[in-house]
Order: C-alpha cells, then sequence, then structure tokens
C-alpha cells in the first residue's frame, strides 16, 4: 500500500463543504477503496462494515454513498443509523467489525460534512492507511464481481448505552444535571444513560431538522447552556458537540470549564487514588496554566501535535491512560480508544465523586487569545519565515509567562494564532500584531 502523503485525509478524516469538496462520488470512493484497502492489507476477502452519521441533512445523502462504495467493492454494510461518534469504536470492537465509517462533520456547522474511518479495533485510521486509501481513490481497483449486501443493525444504540453503563458504575441518586446535545447525535442517547445512573435530568438541543446541528449551542456555544443553569436548580451542565466526541462543562452558575480543566481534575483525582495509570497526554494547545497544575499534583506531561489519534499514540507510547484536548475531546484508553463525550462527562463527575464542580476547580488559567485566519493556503504558513521569526521572537520576549502558537487547521482553511500572556490585554495585543503579518504574508 502506497506510503504517499495524505491530502485529502485531514486530522479528523475528510471534511468540508457538501457539494463542493464532500460529494455522494467521494463518498462512494472512499468506501470502494476503504475495502480494498482491507483486502490488500488484512487479506479480508469480504469484509463486514458499519456505517453511522449524525443529524445533518446530508448525512443519508453520504451514508448512501458510502454504503455503496463499500459494497460494490465486495463488503458487507451495516447501517447503524444516528449514533455518536464513539460508538463506531464500541461497536467496531463488539460486532468484530473490519472497519467502520462516521458520517460527521463534528462541530461544524451544517452545511459541512465529512467521513471518519476507524479499523475493525476501534482505532481511528493511521495516517499511512489514510495515505494507502487515497492512493486507491485515484486508482480505483475493479468492482467485486459478487458485490456485499447493506442492511441495517438494529440495537446499536443499546449496546452503546450498556457499554457506557458497564463501565460508568455510578450512582448519580440526587444529582440534577442539564445536557445540552447540539441538536445532535447525542439526542437520544445521553438523557437515557444519565437517567440510567439515577440523574434528574433537563435536556437542550434535542431538535434536530438536519440544519440546526451545533446552531447556537453544544460545545462551541455555551451560551446555550450557561443561561440556562441561571433559571435552573441543576447542578452541573454538559454541552456535547454535534457527533458527540467532545464536551465541555459548566458549574452551576454557568461557568465555563474545557477540557483543559476537566483533565486537570480527573487527573488529579485519579492521581490521588492510585489510579491514574502514568502521566496524561495533551496537545501544544492546552493552557499554560494545565501544566502548573499538574506540576503541582505531581503529574507528568506528555505533548503532542493537535488531534486525538496524536494523543493517542502519546498514550500507547508511554503505556498511560488519560489524556486529550482543550477542545473537549478526552480520552480514557481503559474505556475506549477515542474521545466520548459522554463518557468524559462521567469520568468528570467520578473524579468529583459529589463535589461541587464550582469548588473544585484546580488550574488558573493563563490568559489565552486564538483567532482563525482565513486562509487561501493553509500550507503555506510552513514557507512563512517572517511569521516565525516573529513567533521565535515573542516566546523569547514571553519565557516563563506566556507564549505564541501559530498552526493550520487540520480541517478547515485557516490558520489558527494563539497567545498566551500574563494579562488579556498583551495576549490580544500579541494576536492582532500576528494575524496581521500572517495576512500580509499569505495574502
Amino acid at each position: 500500500m502506497s506510503n504517499s502523503a495524505r491530502t485529502l485525509f485531514g486530522t479528523d478524516g475528510v471534511r468540508g463543504l457538501v457539494g463542493e469538496k464532500i460529494t455522494p462520488e467521494l463518498a462512494l470512493s472512499i468506501g470502494r477503496a476503504g475495502a480494498e484497502s482491507l483486502r490488500r492489507a488484512h487479506g479480508v476477502s469480504r469484509p463486514r462494515v458499519l456505517i453511522i452519521r449524525d443529524t445533518r441533512e446530508s448525512g443519508p445523502m453520504l451514508e448512501a454513498g458510502l454504503a455503496a462504495g463499500f459494497a460494490e467493492a465486495g463488503a458487507d454494510v451495516y447501517l447503524g443509523g444516528i449514533l455518536p461518534t464513539p460508538a463506531a469504536a464500541l461497536l467496531s470492537r463488539h460486532h468484530g467489525f473490519d472497519m467502520a465509517g462516521v458520517v460527521s462533520a463534528s462541530h461544524n456547522p451544517f452545511h459541512d460534512n465529512g467521513i471518519k474511518l476507524f479499523g475493525g479495533d476501534g482505532n481511528k485510521l493511521d495516517d499511512q492507511t489514510e495515505a494507502g486509501i487515497e492512493a486507491l481513490i485515484h486508482e480505483p481497483p475493479a468492482a467485486d464481481p459478487l458485490p456485499g449486501r447493506i442492511r441495517e443493525l438494529n440495537g446499536g444504540d443499546q449496546d452503546y448505552l450498556r457499554a457506557l453503563q458497564s463501565h460508568f458504575q455510578l450512582d448519580l441518586s440526587g444529582l440534577k444535571v442539564a445536557l445540552d446535545c447540539a441538536n445532535g447525535s447525542t439526542f437520544q442517547v445521553a438523557g437515557e444513560i444519565f437517567s440510567r445512573l439515577g440523574a434528574e435530568v433537563e435536556l437542550l438541543a434535542t431538535e434536530p431538522d438536519g440544519r440546526n446541528i451545533n446552531d447556537g449551542c453544544g460545545s462551541t456555544s455555551l451560551d446555550l447552556i450557561s443561561g440556562h443553569m441561571g433559571a435552573s436548580d441543576a447542578t452541573i451542565g454538559f454541552a456535547f458537540d454535534g457527533d458527540g466526541d467532545r464536551v465541555l462543562a459548566v458549574d452551576a452558575e454557568g461557568n465555563p470549564f474545557d477540557g483543559d480543566e476537566m483533565i486537570a481534575l480527573i487527573a488529579a483525582a485519579r492521581a490521588e487514588a492510585g489510579q491514574l495509570g502514568g502521566g496524561v497526554a495533551v496537545t501544544v494547545m492546552s493552557n499554560y496554566g494545565f501544566h502548573q497544575a499538574m506540576e503541582e499534583t505531581g503529574v507528568e506531561v506528555e505533548v503532542t501535535q493537535v488531534g486525538d489519534r496524536y494523543v493517542l499514540e502519546a498514550l500507547r507510547d508511554r503505556n498511560w491512560v488519560l489524556g486529550g484536548e482543550q477542545s473537549g475531546h478526552i480520552i480514557s484508553t481503559d474505556y475506549a480508544p477515542t474521545g466520548d463525550g459522554i463518557a468524559a462527562a462521567l469520568m468528570l463527575l467520578e473524579a468529583l465523586a459529589g463535589r461541587d464542580l464550582g469548588q473544585a476547580r484546580n488550574m488558573v488559567k493563563l490568559p489565552q487569545m486564538l483567532v482563525n485566519v482565513e486562509v487561501a493556503d493553509r500550507e503555506a504558513i510552513a514557507g512563512a519565515n517572517v511569521v516565525w521569526s516573529e513567533v521565535d521572537r515573542l516566546n523569547g520576549e514571553l519565557e516563563g509567562e506566556g507564549r505564541v502558537l501559530i498552526r493550520p487547521s487540520g480541517t478547515e482553511p485557516l490558520v489558527r494564532v494563539m497567545a498566551e500572556a500574563p494579562t488579556p490585554e498583551r495576549a490580544q495585543e500579541i494576536v492582532d500584531s500576528l494575524v496581521t503579518l500572517v495576512r500580509q504574508e499569505l495574502g
């Protein structure tokens, strides 16, 4: 299989505007190439493949294209319907699928969609495998003379709920929790698992219409749940993203807790109980305050590039369990090899052990400013020497008190400019100057 670099797959699958980058024809090509890659790499003559999706209006169209591609190449396809992305990992292992495809654009608006692929072991495909699939898209194999069948997978939601309930044996009796499901793929299962564990549940954004996913709700827009907390007697709230692999929390007053703050609490509780299993892995985007908190707790930290796949690689390399991203993508490998927003919420409740979230905060965030700069070619930043010289100068100036980070988005035509500094004003000043410079250099 080819080892060439990926151009189609980003840090989290293929993603883009439906009708332009993301089309039924592309979905068909990815399915056909995915089945052929299984045949070539693993000798699987008739692969069994799971496909699930989120609530976007383009989901059924792309699901049909992806399923047709897999079936044309001789794979038997099982359609699991609307389920959170992490269910693909759990169901793959539970039912012995050779591959799983997820039709979703995660936290993006409804007009975007995408495809993520998982192996039969529940892991997202590695860079090399994705590059091999890309090569097969460009040089498609002949259709299998005996195409596969496409059928429904019934009960996938119950399998997913049982996995959560079996792992997190919590008694949430007496807890009132608010859940913002982003009008996305957690809208049917999130409330159910919290209710099964004994909590009283208030549900927000659980009426998807195909276009309202992530629209003024969910983990990318906390105003809905923060505002709700002021009018509710719920003691904690969680906001998931559209495909359910991320979560952010809010306390009873509506104050937000991001992924760094959640991981810091979970890591500290597990370390105190002797259950951490090593250190934690986070990305370069994690706040400087997280590192200070972990140093005070005595927890070692491994830093990776952005993307949950790289966090997982670090956990495997170090034989650690816990890691994640500031965005609320949190992985605990003793449960699953991928981020799961519902599981992360339950991990946090496990760590709190009845304590109030607002009183449990154990890290102080350094003021951070992040601006996404729209560019024609996000990869062109690599050769922008003037920008990198200024980044080096600023990092030297901020050493010990903050930092500057610039990186291209893995899924969108953006360059992300981030600064952390002792004051919000200084962070904003640095970001503004770098944004201007990026725009000058990249046109």
